[in-house]
């Protein structure tokens, strides 16, 4: 008897296996929402989205969708208030008179935009932050639910630092302040950039010399000797760094077993970042302005990082998030969440770590000494104990905004809720 060759595959690479897991995933990841909206879709419909930005959440803006029924949702987008208007007037036929519960399909439409302009990811992820929010109050349901979670009530926070960390004095004056914060943070990042010369975010360094790894090594010391072992530590780098002053820099600040040596190199993956990877034991974080899936995908093809670190304001809000974050449980690779905007987007962090598995922390612009954000709520407020933001109760994201703070705070010449 003759046997055949079977059609089936019989050799399947890594990246095989993570095509079809991805796959599987996208089947059935947000089966728990579909299955809550399916009894109240068609009954809402979208009327406007509206943007607006306020000062000092580093450049982003709001987002408000309201609806026929008197309900609104609010998100965070990664654009300043001019640009997402600009951005929302491209393509909100694609979304007014529509039924907000309908979120896939909104995402799939934004996202594959084309003409006249390509997608813009950063409004399209305040967009589908604000659809989140507006369906959790729809369905009277928490967002973290709607995901499928929680996993847990509460998520660990990472905070910033700045001390003179040549000066050890100055180190455990900062370290003694920490401690004695309500909040207890129990992770910090901290960047090297006083002990390299003050490069700037945003511009390429110099290849860096002895000296300066010198200084990096010694600063980063006196650190961990003034906080012990109870604080973890990153070392916040900007994307400035090339390959030698990258790997340099691990190996400067490995002694003192950093939490995470965030984006040393260009944001794009290459082939430095592998090469880092390989001449360091130090965790590697990277993320905060890589869009969807396909900005991730390489770094966790390649193993080339430790950790994924995406903003829900840039990389896809959370529907996009959600499929970067499952695409990463496929290697188990943890994912932290960056966050320096408003109380919107920490909330929104909040019910979307609390929903997936492999979260790790997300950064933090709680605790600061005028408290700008904890200001936004005009009820509901954020709770942090223990370095953990307990996640909001209530429908949507549980955020209940200040208005008067809004009007109060907007960016010099920005019109109060306007296209």
């Amino acid at each position: 008897m003759k046997l055949h060759p079977s059609p089936i595959r019989s050799h399947w690479s890594r990246r095989d296996v993570l095509r079809l897991g991805a796959g599987l995933i996208a089947t059935s990841c947000l089966a728990p929402y579909r299955a809550l909206a399916a009894a109240e879709q068609n009954k809402i419909k979208i009327t406007r989205i509206q943007a607006m930005a306020i000062r000092n959440i580093a450049g982003n803006c709001l987002i408000r969708i309201d609806t026929d029924q008197g309900l609104s949702g609010y998100g965070e987008a990664g654009a300043t208030g001019p640009m997402a208007r600009a951005r929302i007037e491209t393509m909100k036929n694609l979304l007014i008179g529509r039924d907000p519960l309908t979120i896939e399909v909104h995402f799939h439409n934004m996202t594959t935009l084309m003409h006249t302009y390509m997608a813009h990811i950063p409004t399209i992820s305040g967009i589908d932050i604000a659809l989140w929010d507006l369906a959790g109050k729809i369905l009277h349901q928490p967002v973290s639910k709607l995901l499928g979670g929680p996993f847990r009530d509460a998520i660990p926070l990472y905070s910033h630092g700045s001390c003179n960390m040549l000066d050890p004095g100055s180190c455990r004056a900062w370290a003694q302040r920490v401690k004695e914060q309500p909040e207890g943070f129990t992770a910090f990042k901290i960047g090297p950039d006083s002990l390299v010369g003050g490069v700037s975010a945003g511009r390429y360094a110099a290849t860096l010399n002895g000296a300066q790894f010198q200084r990096v090594a010694r600063g980063f010391a006196n650190l961990r000797e003034a906080v012990g072992d109870e604080i973890d530590l990153g070392v916040h780098c900007h994307n400035e760094y090339d390959t030698p002053s990258a790997i340099g820099m691990a190996k400067a600040v490995e002694p003192m077993r950093p939490m995470f040596l965030e984006d040393p190199l260009n944001v794009p993956y290459s082939e430095g970042w592998t090469a880092l990877k390989r001449s360091s034991s130090v965790p590697l974080l990277t993320g905060e302005k890589l869009e969807l899936v396909r900005g991730f995908k390489p770094f966790l093809d390649n193993q080339a990082v430790d950790y994924v670190h995406p903003d829900l304001a840039f990389a896809g809000g959370i529907t996009g998030t959600k499929k970067i974050a499952d695409y990463a449980a496929l290697t188990r690779t943890p994912v932290a969440l960056h966050n320096v905007g408003s109380l919107v987007l920490c909330y929104a962090n909040a019910h979307f770590g609390a929903s997936i598995q492999n979260f790790f922390r997300s950064e933090s612009a709680l605790g600061r000494p005028d408290h700008y954000t904890e200001r936004m709520a005009r009820s509901n407020p954020p709770v942090v104990r223990k370095g953990m933001l307990s996640v909001p109760e209530g429908p949507g994201l549980g955020v209940n905004l200040d208005e008067d703070f809004l009007r109060n705070n907007l960016q010099p010449g920005e019109p109060y809720w306007s296209y």
